[in-house]
C-alpha cells in the first residue's frame, strides 16, 4: 500500500477520533464556535448560551430550583410575620362577651344577683324562694323562669292537695237529699290547706305578675286585665310569655346599699 493511502487512512482515523471524543491533553472543544475572547464571560463548554447545567442556580430574579423558596417568600404552611393563621380572627376583631339577654345583670358584693334584680335562668327552688321573699314587692322585674316556675309549683301543689283531699274525703262521704255529695271528715284538713294557700298567695301573685310585665317593658297596671272575664286572662298569659327587653330596667329600684351595683366581669 502506498504512503498516500496510509496517510489518507490515518487522517480519516484522526477525523473519526476527533468526532468520537477528545484526546487526552487536548484543549476543550467549544461546540458552538471558537472560544470566547479574553475579557468576555466564559460559558460552560457543555451547555448552550442562556442555559445552566443541572445543579447550578440561575441568576437572581429568575426561577429557583425545585424545592427551594425564592427570596422574600415564606415556606408552604407558614404564615408571614404579623399575619393571623387561616380561619382565626385577629385578637382585636373578637367581640367581647355580651351580657345575658342583652341586659346588664348587676351583681352584689358577694357575686350573686341581688334580690331587687331579675334572676335569669332561675331554678325552681330559687324561684319559689324569691316568690315569697318579694311577697309584696311591686317594683323591679321578674324573669320568665322566676314567673313560670312559680306557676308550675303552685299548680302542682293545688293538684296534689285536691287529689289527696278527694281520696281522704271519700271515706264517710254522704249524699244530701238534693243529690249533692258531702265529703267525709278526711277532706277538711286538705281543704283548709288549700284555702290558706289560695288566699295567702293572692298578693305575691299580683306582685310577681306586675314584675313580669315590667321585664317586658310594660306597665304593671295591665295586671288589671285579669278582671276582664276570659279575654283578660288570655292577654296576660300572652304578655307573660314574651321575652325580656332592656327598657324594663327603668322599673328597677336598687337597694340603698346597692345603689351602684357592679356588672359581671367579662
Amino acid at each position: 500500500m502506498s504512503d498516500d493511502g496510509r496517510n489518507g487512512q490515518g487522517g480519516q482515523g484522526q477525523g473519526q477520533g476527533g468526532e468520537q471524543g477528545q484526546q487526552p491533553g487536548e484543549a476543550p472543544r467549544w461546540p458552538y464556535g471558537s472560544p470566547p475572547a479574553e475579557g468576555q464571560p466564559r460559558l460552560s463548554p457543555q451547555a448552550p448560551s442562556g442555559q445552566h447545567p443541572y445543579g447550578e442556580q440561575s441568576p437572581s430574579g429568575q426561577q429557583q430550583p425545585y424545592g427551594q423558596q425564592s427570596s422574600g417568600q415564606q415556606p408552604y404552611g407558614q404564615q408571614p410575620y404579623g399575619q393571623q393563621p387561616y380561619g382565626q380572627q385577629p385578637a382585636a376583631a373578637v367581640a367581647p362577651p355580651q351580657p345575658l339577654y342583652g341586659t346588664p345583670v348587676p351583681l352584689a358584693a358577694d357575686g350573686t344577683v341581688p334580690l331587687w334584680a331579675p334572676l335569669y335562668g332561675a331554678g325552681p327552688v330559687e324561684s319559689i324562694k324569691r316568690f315569697f321573699q318579694k311577697y309584696a314587692t311591686f317594683s323591679g322585674r321578674a324573669s320568665r323562669s322566676e314567673y313560670w316556675w312559680a306557676v308550675l309549683v303552685n299548680t302542682v301543689v293545688f293538684i296534689v292537695l285536691g287529689i289527696g283531699g278527694g281520696i281522704a274525703g271519700a271515706a264517710g262521704a254522704t249524699t244530701a237529699v238534693d243529690g249533692t255529695s258531702q265529703p267525709g271528715p278526711g277532706f277538711y284538713p286538705f281543704g283548709i290547706v288549700l284555702a290558706l294557700v289560695a288566699f295567702g298567695t293572692i298578693i305575691p301573685w299580683l306582685s310577681i305578675g306586675v314584675r313580669r310585665l315590667h321585664d317586658v317593658d310594660l306597665s304593671g297596671w295591665l295586671i288589671l286585665l285579669n278582671l276582664v272575664p276570659y279575654l283578660g286572662g288570655f292577654v296576660i298569659f300572652i304578655l307573660s310569655v314574651l321575652g325580656p327587653k332592656p327598657g324594663g330596667a327603668r322599673f328597677d329600684v336598687p337597694a340603698p346599699q346597692e345603689a351602684a351595683p357592679r356588672l359581671p366581669q367579662a
